[in-house]
């Protein structure tokens, strides 16, 4: 990222690819305004660059069988550097867990767990992340239903905080 200041346009591809990671190089250019060959050049360097990190399918949960949502907020008993990244190390090994964030406050990490059932989830909880190291406390909170699931980042925000700044 470093070395590689953004332009409006670069803006305009990343927008339209988080919105629709799946559009054709040539619709992308059009809806930027470019042609393919340099619309596509940008698209690499952003890829290289780290403001691209992947192209996924949003999947729904539900559909596949995933019913249970719960975040999982961990308190640990250390917060030394190597206690937290261990405890991130687990959190990535963990199939269940799909966010992990470690958070400021009383509270060390908030985890977003999906799980099949309630039973599947109770197993995870008590068999391996209560008993994990260093954990010393586990609150949960069972997710009724969400109203809104939006990944990516507001591009409409930054392009006014660019024009307000500008």
């Amino acid at each position: 990222m470093a070395g590689h200041k953004l332009d409006e346009i670069d803006r305009k591809i990343l927008s339209e690819l988080q919105a629709d990671g799946r559009m054709t190089n040539v619709e992308l250019a059009s809806r930027v305004g470019i042609s393919a060959p340099p619309c596509l050049r940008r698209v690499r360097t952003l890829e290289e660059t780290g403001y691209i990190r992947g192209y996924h399918a949003d999947v729904s949960p539900r559909e596949l069988g995933f019913e249970v949502h719960v975040f999982a907020m961990v308190s640990l008993k250390s917060q030394a550097e190597s206690d937290l990244s261990a405890f991130e190390q687990r959190c990535r090994d963990w199939p269940l867990v799909r966010e992990c964030h470690m958070l400021n406050g009383e509270i060390d990490f908030i985890l977003k767990c999906v799980a099949p059932d309630l039973s599947s989830f109770q197993h995870f909880l008590t068999g391996e992340l209560t008993a994990a190291d260093n954990v010393a406390s586990v609150k949960t909170s069972l997710v009724i239903r969400c109203a809104k699931d939006q990944p990516g980042v507001p591009f409409d925000v930054l392009e006014a905080r660019i024009a307000r700044l500008g």
